[in-house]
């Protein structure tokens, strides 16, 4: 009985030509994205050597404490100036940059009261009854004065918040008395306006 023969097909090996396109494909799928061209072999063994740290450790960590110096100068700066992204959250807002504003519009005698209660307390040591009676009196009715004008000028950021936005934003008088305590030059953000210029 005869069996049917088996031809073996001899496969033959794949061209050069074929080989490199195959490997090129390869490449390509593996990192550089569709349509990019092929990394050269010099690339490819750079990017085999390439370690995963500096070599240069102290260069390193040089260089990234340089990058954060400039980071902090430039956060320092633009809250100096007043911009949104790098204002602390207590600063945020277009309220709070109106009550800011508005209070730097102004001169609030509540500038003064850190010096002037300084000198007050200086004077007190001056050994006279009579003189200590009258800076006493003097600084009760300093302090009247400055709780007056800060409530006042509370009364009037409101008003204008209420008309200008609708609704009021939390702790404002309170944000806006802190910085009319505080004196023009000691204050964060820096003024925007000048003194008597209408707040926007």
């Amino acid at each position: 009985m005869t069996q049917g023969l088996i031809v073996f097909k001899r496969q033959t090996p794949a061209a050069p030509t074929e080989i490199a396109e195959q490997t090129a494909t390869q490449l390509r799928q593996a990192g550089s994205g569709k349509g990019a061209p092929t990394p050269t072999r010099r690339e490819q063994e750079a990017a085999r050597r390439k370690p995963l740290v500096p070599s240069d450790r102290k260069e390193a960590a040089r260089s990234a404490k340089t990058q954060n110096s400039v980071d902090r100068e430039r956060a320092r700066i633009g809250m100096a100036a007043g911009e949104e992204k790098y204002l602390l959250a207590r600063d945020k807002g277009v309220q709070r940059r109106f009550v800011r504003d508005f209070v730097d519009s102004r001169f609030s005698i509540g500038e003064i009261v850190i010096p002037a209660v300084f000198g007050i307390i200086l004077l007190q040591l001056v050994p006279n009854p009579q003189i200590q009676t009258y800076l006493t009196l003097v600084l009760y009715a300093f302090v009247i004065i400055v709780a007056l004008d800060i409530y006042l000028m509370g009364n009037r950021i409101n008003k204008r918040l209420r008309a200008k936005y609708g609704t009021l934003d939390r702790g404002l008088r309170w944000y806006g008395a802190m910085r009319a305590l505080q004196l023009r030059p000691m204050r964060l953000p820096k003024p925007q306006v000048k003194r008597g210029q209408t707040p926007s």
